[in-house]
C-alpha cells in the first residue's frame, strides 16, 4: 500500500494598522503567551535560516495550525508537538482550546475598529474515514468543521484550497500551492487565514518622504524611500544580555488595540540577531510596560515584504522529527485507514508599511539603561518590528527588514 500525506499548510493574509493603546490591560492569559512564545520560537529558527533576508512571519498563524495539528496525532507524535508548543490542548489542561477560542474572539471583536479577521480550516479527502467521533470533538475544540475534498482530481482540488485561501485573505495571496503541490496521496490540508487593515493613529505627510540611505548588514547602503514623522511617541531602550542597546518604538494605530513596534541596535555594526535571539512575549510585554512618551524625530523606511517559507526544518529543530517521518508519525487519533504523515509545512504571508498605514496578509535578562535618549530615531540600519494585539498579548505578525 502507498504510504499517503497529511499536508500541513500554514497560510497568512493581513493588512495591518497598529494603535497605541494608553490603558492598563488585564493580565494576558498564559494560554495566549504560550501559542506566542511556541509562534516567536518558529521565527527564530526562520530568521537564523534566512540570516541577511527580509523576512515576514505569523506566530499566531503557526500557532494555530500546530494546535489542530495535536489533536489529530498521538504517541510520540502529539509528545513532540506538546512539548514544543509547552502546552496540551485537551486531556488534563481543559481550559486550554476555551482560551485560545477566547483569544481569538477577542482579535475579532468589534472594539479593535480595524479591520481583522482570522479563519481556519481543513480540508480532508472526502473517502478517508475519521476515528469514530473525531468530527465532534474537533468542533467542541475550535468551532471548525472538516470540509470534504477528492484529492484525486488534482488541479480542481487545488483550486478550492487556493480559492479559500484568496477569499480569506482578501485576494492578497492568490496561489499559495502552486502546481504539484497537491497531489493524489494528499490527505488532509489544515490552513489558518489572517488578514488585518487598517490605517496609523497619525499617518505619515506624504510630503516628508525622501530617499535616504540605508545601512545593510554586509556594510554596503542603498538609497530607499525614508517616512518621516515628528510626534511623541512611546520609546524605551533594553540592553540585550551580551550589554548591547537597543531602542524600541510604538507606532499607533487608530484602533488602539494594535501596535507596531520597531526595535534595532543602537549600533550599526550589531547585527540583528542580537535581538531576534532573546525575543518571547515576556520580553515584549516589557517593552511595551517599560515605555514613556517622548517627543521624537522618527524616519523609518517605506516597506512591502513578501515571505513563502517551508517550516519543516524549523519545525524539527524545535523537535516535532515524527511528524515528518512515514515510519514514525503517528495520526491514529485522526484515522487508522491507512498511515499518515505531514508532507509538508508552510507559511506565506505579506505585508505593506506606507504612510497611510499597513497592509498584509496571511526568560532572558534585561536591564533598563540610562543612556541618553536621541532626539531622532532613524531606523536606516537593519530593524525587527512586531505587530501585537495588546490586550491579549498574542503577536500577529513580526519580520525583519534587512533591505526595504
Amino acid at each position: 500500500m502507498q504510504m499517503s500525506q497529511v499536508l500541513a499548510c500554514l497560510t497568512l493574509g493581513l493588512a495591518l494598522i497598529f494603535g497605541e493603546v494608553s490603558t492598563l490591560y488585564p493580565p494576558q492569559s498564559r494560554e495566549a503567551r504560550l501559542a506566542t512564545d511556541f509562534g516567536v520560537k518558529v521565527f527564530q529558527q526562520v530568521a537564523q535560516d534566512s540570516k541577511d533576508r527580509n523576512v515576514i512571519f505569523s506566530p499566531y498563524g503557526v500557532a494555530s495550525v500546530l494546535a489542530m495539528l495535536q489533536v489529530m496525532t498521538g504517541g510520540e507524535t502529539r509528545q513532540q508537538i506538546q512539548a514544543a508548543m509547552g502546552f496540551n490542548i485537551e486531556g488534563t489542561e481543559k481550559g486550554v482550546a476555551p482560551a485560545l477560542r477566547h483569544l481569538h474572539k477577542q482579535l475579532l471583536g468589534p472594539w479593535n475598529k480595524d479591520e481583522i479577521s482570522t479563519t481556519d480550516a481543513i480540508f480532508a479527502q472526502r473517502d478517508l474515514k475519521l476515528v469514530p467521533g473525531f468530527m465532534a470533538h474537533f468542533f467542541r475544540l475550535f468551532r471548525t468543521t472538516v470540509k470534504q475534498v477528492d484529492f484525486s482530481e488534482v488541479e480542481r482540488a487545488r483550486f478550492i484550497i487556493n480559492d479559500w485561501v484568496k477569499t480569506h485573505t482578501k485576494g492578497m495571496i492568490s496561489d499559495l500551492f502552486g502546481k504539484g503541490a497537491v497531489d493524489q496521496l494528499t490527505r488532509l490540508v489544515l490552513v489558518n487565514a489572517l488578514y488585518f487593515n487598517g490605517h496609523w493613529k497619525a499617518p505619515f505627510p506624504t510630503k516628508g518622504t525622501h530617499h535616504r540611505l540605508f545601512h545593510k548588514s554586509d556594510g554596503s547602503t542603498v538609497s530607499v524611500p525614508m517616512m518621516t514623522q515628528t510626534s511623541r511617541f512611546n520609546y524605551t531602550e533594553f540592553t540585550t544580555p551580551d550589554g548591547h542597546y537597543y531602542d524600541i518604538l510604538e507606532l499607533p494605530y487608530h484602533g488602539d488595540t494594535l501596535s507596531m513596534f520597531i526595535a534595532a541596535p543602537y549600533q550599526k555594526e550589531v547585527p540583528l540577531s542580537a535581538l531576534t535571539n532573546i525575543l518571547d512575549a515576556q520580553l515584549i510585554s516589557q517593552w511595551k510596560g517599560n515605555m514613556t512618551r517622548v517627543p521624537r524625530l522618527l524616519v523609518l523606511p517605506k516597506f512591502s515584504l513578501e515571505s513563502k517559507v517551508d517550516l519543516r526544518k524549523p519545525l524539527e529543530n524545535l523537535g516535532m522529527t515524527n511528524m515528518f517521518s512515514p515510519d514514525q508519525a503517528d495520526f491514529t487519533s485522526l484515522s487508522e485507514q491507512e498511515p499518515l504523515h505531514v508532507s509538508q509545512a508552510l507559511q506565506k504571508v505579506k505585508i505593506e508599511v506606507n504612510e497611510s498605514g499597513t497592509v498584509a496578509s496571511s526568560s532572558t535578562a534585561i536591564s533598563i539603561s540610562g543612556r541618553m535618549v536621541p532626539q531622532q530615531i532613524i531606523m536606516d540600519r537593519p530593524f525587527l518590528f512586531v505587530v501585537r494585539h495588546n490586550p491579549t498579548g498574542a503577536v500577529l505578525f513580526m519580520g525583519q527588514v534587512m533591505d526595504p
